[in-house]
């Protein structure tokens, strides 16, 4: 691999639930994470288990890893970026998925850019997208908000606040929740929503367990309670 004066700062995907990233990892991506010997991870073992399981090239023990969470201090960004200025090529690994995406590993990208340093994005798996091609709702015009409030009438109320941007704007809301907290969020749409607005609902998306589903808030109110309890799960609104 090619250096210059500073070392580039490679996006990494990573597999969203399945074992088997032979099938949604390109094989460029994986031989580029491979060659690799330094890392922004979001969890250490995480990253660790992925990179043993993928065959890196260097041994998992000699290996830099910097940890970049919700926890971390914006201010040890710097120390993450010594790497890069010294011409070292990092690799940044979310949890699961895109790095920067719904992922506190946008912080090391802003600071890279600040510090000319070459991003390269590498292509793989995202829920969020995935979960959007799969809607059939608006693909033109669509939002991730992110997590919505925990308290049940802040969050009803922002659900009727995002309900009705979606029917005026035309928009596709997309959001998460923490996985333990789906069921209760999937009741408080059909609470909150109106029984034409339509609600999608994508879960373990790209594993043996993947569920997709589109219909109306009332159709799903006279349709079984999907199975997404503690499951990775996104949900998209159109009114």
């Amino acid at each position: 691999m090619n250096r210059t004066a500073k070392g580039n700062l490679y996006l990494i995907p990573t597999t969203i639930g399945t074992e088997k990233w032979e099938s949604v990892i390109p094989h460029d991506v994986i031989e580029i994470t491979r060659s690799l010997n330094c890392f922004v991870v979001e969890e250490l073992r995480t990253a660790r288990r992925y990179l043993s399981r993928i065959g890196v090239h260097t041994p998992i023990d000699e290996i830099t890893f910097f940890t970049l969470n919700e926890h971390t201090n914006p201010v040890e960004v710097e120390s993450m970026m010594k790497p890069l200025l010294g011409g070292v090529d990092v690799g940044l690994i979310s949890e699961a998925g895109m790095p920067a995406i719904a992922d506190p590993g946008s912080l090391l990208v802003a600071a890279a850019h600040l510090k000319g340093i070459k991003i390269i994005p590498l292509v793989g798996p995202n829920s969020i997208v995935l979960t959007l091609m799969a809607s059939g709702l608006n693909g033109q015009n669509f939002a991730f908000v992110g997590y919505l409030p925990v308290k049940p009438q802040e969050r009803k109320n922002r659900l009727r606040q995002l309900e009705n941007r979606s029917r005026t704007e035309n928009q596709t809301q997309l959001f998460i929740e923490a996985p333990y907290r789906n069921l209760k969020l999937f009741q408080d749409i059909l609470s909150a929503c109106s029984n034409a607005t339509l609600l999608t609902i994508g879960s373990e998306l790209t594993t043996p367990e993947e569920f997709i589903a589109t219909k109306s808030i009332a159709d799903w109110k006279k349709s079984p309670e999907p199975s997404i309890h503690k499951k990775n799960t996104v949900f998209a609104i159109l009114g």
